[in-house]
């Protein structure tokens, strides 16, 4: 093919394609936070594959790891059957991340991807409990296929089902009715009221900080009130940190800073460690009721994953990871703060906590005409929320602050010259 030609993919591939349209060039070569073009063009990546790349492209160790594995002809493909690879996994996976924090689990594999670890989650909720209603929440996103939409937010999203989407209700997230703390106690109010329509739930489904619903981070209160009304009404706390999770807000799980201990947890994208297809779902040993094949994949024994899943975790044996990201974080949202107040023409607000963070505009298409100057002068940024309102810094957790640095610089840059043409439009 040509360079940069992207005629073989609007002939060929569905109209479903996305983020080509977004980043319409060729992609050939990736390193660390970079990637290159067909014209050797060089991209910085505030994108991260949506976050399965916490640990940015090709990481040297994993991929060492990751040849040698292949070399000796190990196992690629072994459904649940046991495998070395697996077994080092689940040994190191139990000593480096779940020992250290008190965190008591059973690991499932139930697909290489993160719906597949919410269906699983949200099936194994209702066989426990008997119940088949689950709570989630306004801008929640956990999924495509059919369970995981119903307890996604986004219209747009839902609407792809093409049927009625049942068995699940949304209530408000935290601080979706501004300023008013109410959402404790109107969840509460119609889950214990007989006359409110709501049947009690097997379970509550959430992401700490909601990625595709526009980075809206709660307040570590708020989630040990969600942990309250679940215990004291035997209902099942499942936390999403597919997005949030691996470190991206700081801590391995996302919940942690809360020190509240959910049922279930839904892990995927970056556990894999170099963007290779891995899920798991981490079940309280009480709750492991599935039969042997109950729930099954054909693809949920993927060694080549486990290989570099298991190298990933080297990251953790320490917390030199962790407090880098805590210390880059606060200086990407003193950046976002910044902007927000040298250019008040965005009507921005900060958004997200870690290293998911952006900023919420009122101005129509503004974050998605940010995004699009950052792709021009070279830096990869993505949109998130219900109308593409915020635009999204997501980089590498293992960034440098050089590369951080750059990558904001082109932000500024982008923000700069979208809010002079604007003016300008106003103005003309």
């Amino acid at each position: 093919m040509n360079q940069n030609d992207l005629s073989i993919f609007n002939e060929h591939e569905s109209e479903v394609r996305s983020y080509v349209r977004g980043f319409p060039t060729v992609f050939h070569e990736a390193k660390g936070y970079k990637l290159w073009d067909l014209d050797n063009k060089e991209y910085i990546d505030f994108f991260s594959g949506a976050g399965a790349l916490n640990y940015g492209h090709n990481d040297d160790n994993m991929k060492k790891k990751l040849l040698e594995y292949i070399q000796e002809d190990g196992i690629t493909h072994s459904l649940d059957m046991a495998s070395k690879a697996k077994g080092e996994f689940l040994e190191k996976f139990h000593e480096v991340i779940l020992k250290p924090r008190d965190l008591n689990y059973k690991v499932m594999f139930p697909g290489p991807t993160g719906t597949n670890t919410v269906e699983s989650a949200l099936k194994l909720a209702r066989k426990v409990t008997g119940r088949t209603n689950v709570i989630s929440f306004t801008n929640g996103f956990h999924g495509m296929t059919i369970g995981a939409l119903s307890v996604t937010g986004n219209a747009f999203k839902r609407a792809g089902a093409g049927m009625p989407l049942q068995n699940a209700v949304t209530m408000p997230f935290d601080n979706y009715i501004q300023d008013t703390n109410q959402e404790i106690a109107y969840m509460e109010r119609l889950i214990d009221d007989n006359g409110s329509g709501v049947d009690k739930p097997a379970a509550i489904i959430l992401e700490t900080v909601q990625g595709e619903g526009g980075l809206n981070a709660a307040r570590m209160e708020w989630l040990k009130e969600v942990e309250r009304v679940c215990r004291e009404r035997d209902i099942l706390l499942i936390i999403d940190d597919v997005q949030a999770g691996v470190g991206r807000t700081g801590t391995f799980f996302s919940f942690e800073p809360a020190g509240i201990k959910p049922d279930i947890v839904c892990l995927s994208k970056s556990i894999g460690g170099y963007g290779s297809p891995l899920a798991l779902t981490l079940i309280h040993p009480d709750y492991d009721k599935f039969a042997p094949g109950e729930h099954n994949g054909t693809f949920r024994g993927n060694n080549m994953a486990f290989v570099t899943a298991t190298e990933a975790l080297n990251y953790w044996k320490d917390d030199q990871l962790e407090k880098s990201v805590q210390e880059k974080s606060k200086r990407i949202e003193e950046f976002l703060n910044k902007m927000i107040k040298k250019y008040p023409a965005m009507k921005g607000t900060h958004r997200g906590r870690g290293f998911m963070q952006g900023i919420a505009s009122d101005v129509e298409d503004l974050s998605d005409k940010i995004a699009g100057k950052c792709f021009e002068h070279g830096l990869i940024m993505e949109t998130a929320g219900p109308d593409d309102e915020v635009f999204k810094l997501f980089p590498p957790i293992t960034i440098d602050d050089e590369g951080l640095d750059k990558g904001l610089a082109i932000i500024e840059k982008a923000i700069e010259e979208v809010v002079t043409e604007q003016t300008d439009l106003i103005t003309s």
